[in-house]
C-alpha cells in the first residue's frame, strides 16, 4: 500500500495499541493492520479512528511492543476464507488451523503465525454447472466439488453487486482452491472478475446474497424431549442456554450437536477453560455420527479461543463462526452454530471498552452491549436462495452468568433477542435431573409460531403441552407446601397432582446422555410416548388413602421409567407399554 498504509505506535495499553498516521493516510474501520514487534508482525484490527490517531486491538500478546514500532495497514477488512476444505478443521479465532501452528515454550503458541485457512495444495474435482454466456448474480452456483457427504457448490463471489455474465469457465477437472475456475464480467461497467474455489468475506458484515428471508416456522429436532416437546427450536431460530458452573451446559450442547437434524455443526469455544476445549477436540473425532456411522468431525467445524489465549481474539472467534455458518447456509444446508460462551465474549468487549475509556454501562459492560449481542443473533435465519432452495443457520449461545444470576446484563440482553430460553437450574443439577433445564422458567416463542406444523403430530398437541406446563407448576407449588407442612398437611388430590408431575418430570423431562437408547429420542417415539403419558395425566385417580396413591403411582412411575430405556418397538418396550395401558384401563373402569 506504500506510504499511505504506514504509521507508528504512540501508546500501548494491554491489547490496545494506538498509532499515528499522516494527514493524507486513509484507514478503514475494522481494517487489518500489522504491528512490527521485535521483528514479528502481530495482527490487529482497527476499532476506533480519531483523526490521525488510530486505536487497534492486537490479537496477540503485546509483550515487548514499544512506542515507535512500525504499523502497516493491509487495506482489507478482517475476513474469513470460505471454500471447500473447512469441514473437519479446528481453527483459532482468526481461522488459523490449530493443528499446523508451532508451539513456543512447550504449551504456548508462537506469536505472529498466520497460516492459510484452506489447504492450498489439495486438488478438488470441479464440475461446472453453467456455460459461457450465462447471466448470474452473487450467490448463484457456477459448479460444485464433492466435500465429504455434501456437494459443495462454488458460488459467484458473495460481495458482488448486480448481474454478471460468465465469459469463461474451466472444463471438469481437478483444481486447487487458488486457481481461477471462471471469469465473469459485469453487465453494467464491463469489469472482469476472476472466480476461484475460495473467496473472502468480512466477518462483521452479514451475508445477504439470497432471494428472501423467511419466517422460521419449521422445527429443528434435537432429539432432546424437553426441548422438542415443551420448548421447540425453529430451524433458523435462536436460543440461549444460561446456567451456573457445573449445570451441564457443555454436555447439553454436545448432545444437541450430535443428534440435532443439522447438516453442518459449528462449535465456537469462546473463552472457555482450556481443559473443556481439549476434551471437546479429543472427543469429537471419536464420536460416531448417527447419520452416517462415520466420525462426527466430518461435518463439524471447531473454532477455539480458550481463556488462556489473547482476549481480543474472542470477539473475532464469534464473528468467524457466524460467517462460516452463513456461507454453508448459502450452499442450501442446515447449519447449527453453538457458541460457548457468549459471556466470555462480552467480557472481552468490556475490557476493550474500558481501555478505550468509553462511558461504561451496567456492571461496566459497554453501553452498546445489547446492540452487539443482537447483531450476532440476527445473522441466524431461514433463507430462500437464488435457485429456490432453502438454507438455515440456527444459533444457540450459552451464557455463564456469575453465580448463576440471570439478572446480569449479558443474560438479560440476550433474552431480548432470542426466540427460545433454556434456563439451567442449580437445584435440578444438584438433584441429578439432567438436562437441568428448569421447565418453570424456560420458554420458546416458536411454540406459537410453529403451532400449525406441531398440530400435525396429534390433534390438540399445543393444548396438551400447555396442560403439562400447568401440571408442572401445580406440582411445584404442592412440593413447596410439602416442604413446609409435610405430606400430612396436604390433601389426597394435591398428592396425586404432585405424583403425576413427578412422573412427567422423570419420564419426559429427564434424559440420560450416556444411555444408548435414552440419549436420543426420535420424533415418532416422542409423540407416541407423550400421548401415553397424557393418558395417565387425564385419568381421574381415586384412592382410599395416600399410601394407596403412592403405591400405585410408584408402580406407574417405574413402568414408564423402564420403558424409556427400552429400544423403540422392541419386545420389552411393548411389554412395559402393555402393562401401563392395562393399569390405566383398570383405573378408568374404577374411577367413576
Amino acid at each position: 500500500m506504500g506510504d499511505l498504509s504506514k504509521g507508528r505506535i504512540i501508546a500501548v495499553n494491554g491489547p490496545l495499541a494506538t498509532c499515528e498516521v499522516g494527514q493524507e493516510h486513509n484507514v478503514l474501520q475494522n481494517e487489518v493492520a500489522y504491528v512490527n514487534c521485535q521483528g514479528t508482525s502481530l495482527k490487529s484490527e482497527v476499532i476506533r479512528i480519531r483523526g490521525r490517531q488510530i486505536d487497534m486491538q492486537v490479537f496477540e500478546s503485546t509483550t515487548g511492543m514499544m512506542v515507535g514500532d512500525d504499523v502497516e495497514f493491509s487495506g482489507e477488512l478482517l475476513s474469513a476464507t470460505l471454500g471447500p476444505g473447512i469441514l473437519g478443521m479446528i481453527y483459532d479465532g482468526l481461522q488459523n488451523p490449530l493443528t499446523h501452528l508451532e508451539n513456543d515454550q512447550d504449551f504456548f503458541l508462537k506469536r505472529g503465525q498466520y497460516l492459510n485457512a484452506l489447504d492450498e495444495d489439495k486438488q478438488w474435482e470441479f464440475t461446472p454447472a453453467v456455460a459461457s454466456g450465462a447471466i448470474v448474480k452473487a450467490g448463484q452456483f457456477l459448479g460444485s466439488v464433492p466435500e465429504g457427504l455434501f456437494k459443495h457448490h462454488i458460488m459467484v463471489p458473495l460481495m458482488l453487486k448486480g448481474t454478471w455474465e460468465v465469459i469463461r469457465i474451466v472444463p471438469a477437472g481437478h483444481y486447487r482452491v487458488s486457481e481461477t475456475i471462471a471469469v465473469i464480467r459485469s453487465t453494467e461497467d464491463g469489469r472482469e472478475v476472476p472466480v476461484m474455489l475460495k473467496q473472502e468475506w468480512p466477518v462483521k458484515m452479514p451475508v445477504r446474497a439470497y432471494q428472501e428471508r423467511l419466517l422460521p416456522n419449521r422445527q429443528m429436532l434435537t432429539q432432546c424431549r424437553l426441548i422438542d416437546i415443551f420448548f421447540p427450536l425453529a430451524e433458523g431460530g435462536t436460543a440461549c442456554i444460561p446456567g451456573p458452573f457445573g449445570a451441564g451446559k457443555t454436555v447439553l450442547q454436545q448432545i444437541i450437536s450430535r443428534y440435532a437434524e443439522a447438516d453442518v455443526v459449528i462449535i465456537v469455544a469462546c473463552g472457555e477453560r482450556a481443559g473443556e476445549v481439549v476434551e471437546t477436540i479429543r472427543e469429537f473425532p471419536e464420536l460416531e455420527d448417527p447419520k452416517t456411522g462415520g466420525s462426527l468431525m466430518n461435518r463439524t467445524v471447531i473454532i477455539c479461543n480458550t481463556s488462556s489465549m489473547p482476549v481480543a481474539a474472542r470477539e473475532a472467534s464469534i464473528y468467524t463462526g457466524v460467517t462460516i455458518g452463513e456461507y454453508y447456509r448459502s450452499l442450501g444446508l442446515k447449519v447449527l452454530l453453538l457458541a460457548d460462551s457468549t459471556s466470555r465474549w462480552a467480557q472481552a468487549l468490556r475490557e476493550s471498552s474500558a481501555r478505550l475509556e468509553e462511558i461504561p454501562g451496567e456492571e461496566a459492560f459497554p453501553a452498546y452491549l445489547e446492540s452487539r449481542i443482537a447483531a450476532v443473533y440476527e445473522r441466524a435465519g431461514l433463507v430462500r436462495l437464488r435457485d429456490g432452495e432453502t438454507g438455515s443457520l440456527t444459533v444457540i449461545g450459552s451464557v455463564s452468568p456469575a453465580g448463576g444470576n440471570f439478572e446480569e446484563p449479558v443474560t438479560q440482553n440476550t433474552l431480548k433477542v432470542v426466540g427460545a430460553f433454556y434456563g439451567l437450574s442449580r437445584t435440578r443439577s444438584d438433584q441429578r435431573r439432567y438436562p437441568a433445564i428448569d421447565p418453570l422458567i424456560s420458554w420458546s416463542l416458536y411454540l406459537r409460531q410453529m403451532r400449525e406444523s406441531l398440530e400435525e403430530r396429534s390433534e390438540g398437541w399445543a393444548g396438551l403441552v400447555e396442560e403439562v406446563h400447568r401440571l408442572l407448576y401445580e406440582g411445584s407449588e404442592v412440593h413447596q407446601m410439602m416442604l413446609v407442612v409435610g405430606e400430612e398437611g396436604i390433601s389426597l388430590d394435591d398428592l396425586v397432582i404432585y405424583l403425576k408431575s413427578e412422573i412427567v418430570d422423570a419420564v419426559c423431562l429427564q434424559q440420560d446422555s450416556f444411555d444408548v437408547v435414552d440419549r436420543a429420542t426420535s420424533l415418532e417415539r416422542q409423540v407416541r410416548d407423550f400421548l401415553l403419558l397424557m393418558d395417565m395425566v387425564h385419568h381421574q385417580f381415586t384412592y382410599e388413602s395416600k399410601e394407596d396413591a403412592r403405591r400405585e403411582m410408584t408402580t406407574l412411575h417405574n413402568l414408564f421409567f423402564q420403558m424409556k430405556y427400552c429400544p423403540y418397538e422392541g419386545e420389552t418396550y411393548h411389554r412395559y407399554r402393555g402393562e401401563i395401558e392395562s393399569i390405566l384401563a383398570g383405573i378408568g373402569e374404577n374411577s367413576e
